[in-house]
């Protein structure tokens, strides 16, 4: 984002984050006094599947402006079309909303609210003239429309009269005739450039079921016959959708100029959606990977739907700091998923505690210090907030480090432990390493090392190495299960596939590795989504399967971009 300078009393200046173009819009609106000065938007999602990142930014941006311009943001479901509609969906929708941060009060709404009313302003445009019952299949129907170059042919229907459209409309709604047998359409203009203006679909039949109104009703309008009403009736002011659709916008005017007679009328600006890198974010492809069970279902850790990230352990604040970070732009873009990952990072970092946790351990076995004798170390829980406090972490003679921690023959600026090696124990002792032992298998079972007592951390000690080093008291470990989760794709444009395959096809096969980790004793007590900076390793969460047998834990991220060194390096 460009920076502004703005002039202060003192003479000096401060720098302000420039306006986006929503923003310089609204307060434009504002300054001219357009809709009495109010802000009114709303997020209207389609219960048809769970949440992911895209819609994040949209409900950041939507709560957002309301909340900076003191405005009103409504949460309206979309649902009108009841044979992909679920009541989870609905359900996971506000849970998500909330979890942002966002409330929307007492202005939840549906579409299906206004059903009464949206059929009766389509009567009013049969009887205007501007609405027909159109007899012919959609597949029809689609040919017909021909191509933004070439007009379109108009339907043999299209001239009936005004009292069969009532009647055939009329008998469509009282169910009797089968689905995909008749449609409402709107009489436009079958020469305009502009496809969505060729006499689109109003009402489709569908003997289906709705979660809200039963089976009041076997016709149902169509999504963009049902939007800019429905913002009409609540009274938006500022209604804010991506860029695909800015085409349907002067249809949205169309139904509304010959709808309503009143002046005020919502207004339409269009962002360019949020695209990110390594990310499928089609609805459609995510419900996909969910019922062929290629992800453990929505909540899935690896996939970017907001309840899979917040069991991953990412948090509201990142997310929402992210959504900033990215802006409002008008041009479709592709985002580095790398600077979601850094928002979450630079947040963690903040507010979570330290723990050891070793992930791939072998055993370490001090011979010089009392066999039996337990000291409690206390270190800090989080140097980037000292009110934290300090946690107690036992320390024996036994002990498991990480295994790539060692090596039998290390380089010269190996910095870590080796035959003849010293090493710090973080908030311990230094170690040196005088042997170590191999399985039949021919790897290391266990390093014997001997430790200074002088050198206990915080002691005064002036004696220096290079290498630090996490660990954890084998006689007081907890074992857990650890899910090293990883992008979910291997391919930075997972939709960019060869002729005869699909996006299926870059799904990254480590994407989901389980191990059992051992983990310092001061998480016994932790709860599910729990959040942690396992040290030199990453960030953990606690999933809600832990139980209080056994606690399992998600990687949430790690400490370092690792994918951009792998990049950098094979590039």
């Amino acid at each position: 984002m460009e920076s502004n300078e703005k002039k202060i009393d003192e003479g000096k200046t401060i720098e302000t984050r420039s306006l986006n173009f929503l923003e310089t819009i609204i307060e434009e609106d504002i300054s001219n006094k357009k809709h009495g000065g109010r802000v009114h938007a709303r997020f209207p999602p389609e219960p048809n599947g769970y949440l992911h990142i895209g819609h994040a930014k949209s409900i950041c941006l939507n709560f957002g402006l309301a909340q900076k311009y003191k405005g009103l943001c409504n949460l309206r479901f979309d649902d009108t079309n009841p044979t992909k509609e679920e009541e989870e969906y609905v359900n996971s929708i506000m849970e998500d909303v909330k979890w942002l941060g966002f409330d929307w009060e007492d202005r939840l709404f549906y579409a299906s609210d206004y059903f009464d009313q949206l059929y009766e302003w389509a009567v009013k445009l049969i009887k205007d003239g501007k609405a027909y019952v159109d007899d012919q299949s959609a597949d029809l129907i689609s040919e017909q429309r021909g191509v933004p170059t070439r007009p379109g042919t108009e339907s043999p229907f299209r001239n009936r009269t005004v009292e069969e459209n009532m009647d055939l409309f009329a008998r469509m709604k009282n169910g009797e005739f089968p689905d995909g047998t008749r449609v409402l359409r709107a009489k436009i203009d079958m020469t305009s450039p502009n496809m969505h203006m060729r006499d689109p679909v109003m009402y489709r039949i569908m003997h289906s079921h709705h979660q809200r109104t039963g089976d009041k009703w076997c016709i149902y309008p169509m999504y963009d016959y049902a939007h800019g009403q429905s913002d009409y009736l609540e009274g938006i002011t500022h209604s804010i959708c991506t860029l695909e659709f800015e085409i349907h916008r002067p249809l949205y005017e169309w139904f509304l100029d010959n709808i309503i007679e009143t002046e005020y009328r919502p207004r339409q600006y269009e962002f360019a959606r949020l695209n990110l890198s390594y990310t499928v974010m089609s609805k459609r492809k995510l419900l996909e990977l969910v019922k062929e069970g290629l992800v453990n279902g929505w909540d899935d850790p690896r996939m970017p739907t907001i309840s899979g990230m917040r069991r991953r352990g990412y948090t509201p604040e990142s997310i929402r700091n992210f959504a900033d970070r990215v802006g409002v732009a008008k041009r479709e873009n592709v985002i580095d998923v790398g600077l979601l990952e850094f928002s979450v990072r630079e947040h963690l970092n903040k507010i979570t505690p330290r723990i050891f946790a070793v992930l791939d351990p072998v055993k370490v076995i001090i011979t010089n210090y009392p066999d039996g004798q337990v000291e409690n170390l206390s270190l800090e829980v989080n140097p980037e907030d000292p009110a934290m406090g300090l946690r107690d972490v036992p320390f024996s003679n036994e002990l498991y480090i990480e295994r790539e921690d060692f090596m039998e023959d290390p380089p010269s600026k190996f910095f870590r432990l080796g035959p003849g090696k010293e090493v710090r124990l973080k908030g311990a002792y230094i170690v040196k390493c005088d042997g170590f032992k191999k399985d039949e298998n021919g790897l290391v079972s266990e390093i014997y090392c001997t430790y200074d007592p002088e050198t206990r951390s915080g002691s005064g000690s002036l004696r220096k190495v290079k290498g630090t080093l996490h660990w954890v008291s084998a006689k007081h470990t907890i074992d857990a299960e650890v899910r090293m989760y990883d992008r979910l794709f291997v391919n930075e444009f997972p939709d960019d596939v060869e002729d005869g395959k699909d996006f299926k096809d870059n799904l990254n096969p480590d994407s989901l590795k389980v191990i059992t980790g051992k983990i310092e004793p001061s998480v016994a007590s932790a709860k599910p989504l729990d959040k942690f900076q396992f040290q030199r390793l990453g960030y953990f969460c606690v999933d809600p399967d832990s139980t209080a047998e056994k606690l399992v834990f998600n990687r949430t991220v790690t400490l370092k971009d690792a994918w951009t060194k792998l990049k950098d390096k094979s590039e």
